[in-house]
């Protein structure tokens, strides 16, 4: 019987096949089921916000900005541009329609007037909550399918796939929107 805990060897950024040597072992092929899961579990989880957000004129970009200005308030742009990876150009465009549409303001920064920091208005608030209500349905029934240990295991695979170099600021920011969330 094989062993279900061995990670497959990695060649070229392609999984080698167990028992495969030489040639073979080189000439491997992607992990097409997990590729092909991870972009089909993105299109559900991201379906259902998709419908609530197209009512109101809005896509991905300012759920996006919606989350994370709704778990970090009063973040500065500068940061939201770093955590998105967007240029400063398609973040304004999505910020201005937020702000217009009065689910985000902005204020000048207490130190640095030129800081633009960012908040949710109770409609962006309700709105995100709303959002990630209808994620996190999604998310309690994978894990009650999976049973014991699901979170954790998710929280770890999830984690092992951000970048290396950009794993402990994910994991901070992450941290950090938790404690704001517990005092609020």
């Amino acid at each position: 019987m094989a062993d279900i805990n061995m990670s497959p060897k990695i060649v070229n950024g392609l999984a080698e096949r167990p028992g495969a040597t030489g040639a073979a072992a080189a000439a491997s092929e992607p992990i097409w089921d997990i590729i092909e899961l991870l972009f089909f579990a993105y299109r559900d989880f991201v379906g259902d916000p998709d419908e609530v957000l197209s009512k109101l004129g809005f896509g991905r970009a300012h759920h996006r900005v919606l989350h994370f200005v709704n778990r970090n308030p009063g973040m500065k742009v500068a940061d939201l541009l770093e955590i998105l990876n967007i240029t400063k150009q398609s973040l304004g465009r999505v910020l201005k329609q937020l702000v217009d549409q009065d689910f985000v303001l902005q204020k000048e920064g207490a130190q640095d007037r030129r800081q633009r920091l960012l908040y949710v208005t109770p409609k962006g608030e309700a709105l995100a909550l709303k959002l990630a209500g209808l994620q996190t349905q999604r998310i309690t029934r994978a894990f009650a399918e999976l049973g014991p240990g699901a979170h954790e295991a998710a929280r770890r695979f999830l984690t092992a796939m951000t970048d290396a170099d950009n794993r402990d600021d994910v994991l901070r920011l992450i941290a950090r929107a938790e404690r704001t969330a517990r005092r609020g």
